[in-house]
């Protein structure tokens, strides 16, 4: 079958994702995805999704079986509930502008069924932002990411061709003074235009493909 979800919900212990993971191996089960945090001092969440499972109710079964485990539940995956995602980052008055572009974007096509969703995060300093534009390659599901600010460069520079060279995102930068506008794909004047294409790039149900533009300012 496809790739599904499980969140389980257990004793905060060591040993725990060991005996878990341990189980998915031996039943030749992939994981594609997982997320582990604790809930108090006493419990700890571990969601995870899961590819090449045959048969669903005899795992969450064993998994059950599992001492320390206290509850399992089968659930949408983050990608069928928020899908792909826009990542804003920047200066605050130019993040929201570029996220009420990508936002009523979204809307648009959500309706009609895609699952868009928005991520924002206003910065300033070269260290932060090149430290969260970094962390973009360790997020799952991004399909693009807007540089939304005055002046960019320097490391934060290094940290887009990184991003570039590793992972297949849409990089969409503001028109500013500093060397990002050369490694982006998109170089926009309008905030709310950015926000508006970003979405307009990832979107399934958009006849839009940011590679046939002639031109990569506007």
């Amino acid at each position: 079958m496809g790739e599904f979800a499980l969140n389980i919900r257990a004793i905060n212990q060591p040993g725990v994702l060991r005996d878990i993971t341990e189980l998915t191996a031996i039943c030749e089960i992939n994981i594609t995805y997982t997320h582990l945090f604790v809930e108090d001092k006493d419990h700890a969440s571990l969601y995870m999704e899961l590819e090449a499972v045959q048969n669903v109710d005899k795992l969450i079964e064993n998994i059950k079986n599992i001492e320390a485990v206290r509850s399992v539940e089968e659930c949408p995956t983050l990608q069928d509930v928020f899908g792909k995602r826009i990542i804003i980052i920047g200066g605050g008055a130019q993040v929201a502008m570029v996220a009420q572009g990508a936002i009523t974007e979204a809307d648009r096509h959500n309706i009609r069924g895609e699952h868009i969703s928005v991520d924002t995060i206003p910065l300033v300093g070269e260290k932060d932002l090149k430290e969260a534009v970094s962390a973009v390659g360790r997020l799952p599901r991004v399909g693009a990411l807007v540089l939304a600010g005055s002046l960019m460069g320097g490391g934060i520079t290094e940290a887009i061709r990184e991003i570039k060279k590793d992972h297949e995102v849409i990089v969409i930068s503001l028109n500013m003074p500093g060397s990002i506008t050369q490694e982006a794909d998109l170089v926009i004047t309008d905030p709310i235009q950015a926000g508006v294409m970003a979405v307009m790039a990832v979107a399934d149900t958009a006849i839009f493909d940011i590679k046939k533009l002639g031109k990569k300012r506007f």
